[in-house]
């Protein structure tokens, strides 16, 4: 009998952690849950916004300092933030936030919310391989689960266009990537992002850590990237057209995008032999003291920043040269077609009935998940291609509120200015100069080469007249919206 009196004492000790019943954890002092209101638009209709509310994960990591994912910070108009997974919530505001890091810090302002609260550690370096766990607030109760690090990977980051290290994770769990902390014994090694099936994607701390220091030292000038194309030179026979002289190594740059301000010297048919002092094979990548082969993007982001300056050497015209690469600055407005548009409300211009708004990323997003096929085919054409300093940005005839006074333009839509009234249009404030100086009585609109409608023509003298109708037919408060 005494065998099978053990086996149920061992049972009864399990029950309480069967059950999920609460325990104790240092985390519980680390791990706040964030409340988030903030606006959300309708791109369709720019002047109509809602107030979305989301819920997240932040960690404490210094003194009255929380870090967190910026995901879900833009456009909010409320943070609240509560601690130990249920009670009270406290007022948080952001005291610095970048988007292309995907990272932002929060505080409170009330002093008795910090009492018992501690700072967890962010691990650096981090390891790519092996058995972590993931902690939350669930209900109430401090969630702690099993997770397993696949391995860390270069990919896009989730909310800018730059290509940046994460850290891959198989799990099980539900409803994962919201800043929840990856914990490997008592240290964090990331912040998860996004999840897919069984895959959760999340910023390695090392990476935080670099930042959040650079930041506090005044160092970070945001993130740079390599604004260049290449491809691999596994085939020996495209590395010997160059003339490359020695071992096969190195990968071939085939285009170099000219942004605005960027005056880098790279070329394409440029060979890439070695970045910041690493040698590049011909797969793209280099040899990563902690890591191993990892691709060659990420030495942009490994400790360097915006405005620095990287050694490369390079192969050029049947020799071997250095050259200094400064690392552009990601930003959003740099870009033809902008890949986001945080803390400002979509920008437009209504005259009429016409409704014109820049073409962006979130603008092409309002067709739904599958944007890229179901957006029309002739704004897509332009996402990818380079600003010039003539075309910086695109404005689209993106609709029109039918009235009587723009009879016959009802269903003109999608189409990509050119000029309006003689004067080229790149962005959407120039359309109210444009609009002040008709030509004689009428506005003439004209379209690029290649839109389907040449030009409009619309009476000038009317035009105020019938914008005063429109907005008050379709409830419009403003006639635009013209960020600074």
């Amino acid at each position: 009998m005494k065998p099978v009196l053990t086996l149920l004492l061992v049972a009864t000790f399990l029950v309480p952690s069967a059950l999920g019943q609460k325990t104790s954890s240092p985390w519980e002092k680390s791990v706040v849950r964030i409340d988030i209101n903030r606006h959300s638009y309708n791109y369709f209709q720019p002047w109509s916004r809602r107030v979305a509310a989301n819920q997240k994960f932040g960690l404490v990591i210094d003194d009255e300092t929380i870090v967190t994912t910026a995901n879900l910070l833009y456009n909010h108009t409320l943070i609240r933030i509560q601690k130990g997974g249920r009670g009270q919530w406290a007022t948080g505001r952001v005291t610095w936030i970048d988007y292309h890091a995907n990272l932002a810090l929060l505080t409170v302002d009330e002093d008795d919310f910090w009492e018992e609260l501690k700072p967890a550690v962010l691990a650096s370096p981090v390891p790519d391989s092996g058995p972590a766990q993931l902690i939350r607030w669930n209900s109430g109760r401090l969630e702690i689960r099993k997770i397993n690090i696949n391995r860390l990977q270069i990919r896009k980051g989730q909310l800018t266009f730059i290509d940046m290290l994460h850290m891959e994770l198989d799990s099980e769990i539900n409803d994962v990537g919201w800043s929840e902390a990856i914990t490997v014994d008592d240290q964090v090694i990331g912040l998860t992002i996004s999840q897919s099936r069984n895959k959760c994607i999340a910023i390695p701390s090392s990476f935080i850590r670099s930042v959040l220091d650079a930041q506090e030292t005044g160092t970070y000038q945001g993130m740079g990237f390599f604004n260049f194309y290449w491809q691999q030179s596994e085939n020996p026979a495209t590395l010997d057209h160059l003339k490359l002289i020695g071992p096969k190594r190195g990968v071939i740059v085939t285009e170099v995008p000219k942004f605005p301000g960027d005056n880098n010297t790279l070329q394409p048919k440029d060979i890439l032999l070695k970045i910041d002092g690493f040698e590049i094979d011909t797969l793209g990548d280099y040899a990563d003291p902690q890591f191993g082969p990892m691709m060659l993007e990420n030495l942009a982001t490994r400790g360097h920043w915006a405005g620095e300056q990287m050694p490369m050497t390079i192969w050029r015209n049947g020799q071997e040269q250095e050259l200094i690469y400064t690392l552009p600055k990601a930003d959003f407005d740099k870009e033809l077609i902008p890949t986001a548009l945080y803390d400002a409300p979509p920008e437009y211009v209504m005259a009429g009935g016409l409704i014109f708004q820049p073409i962006t990323v979130p603008y092409l997003k309002s067709w739904g998940e599958d944007w890229l096929r179901s957006a029309p085919v002739r704004l897509i054409h332009y996402r990818g291609q380079p600003p010039t300093e003539e075309r910086p940005r695109l404005v689209v005839l993106s609709t029109v509120l039918p009235d009587s006074y723009n009879i016959g333009y009802q269903s003109y839509r999608f189409l990509v200015l050119d000029k309006v009234n003689g004067k080229s249009i790149s962005r959407i404030n120039e359309l109210k100069e444009a609009f002040a100086n008709p030509e004689g009585d009428y506005h003439l609109i004209e379209f690029k080469p290649g839109e389907p409608v040449e030009k409009i023509v619309i009476d000038a003298k009317r035009l105020a007249a019938a914008t005063q109708r429109v907005m008050l037919r379709y409830g419009l408060a403003d006639d635009s919206v013209i960020n600074d």
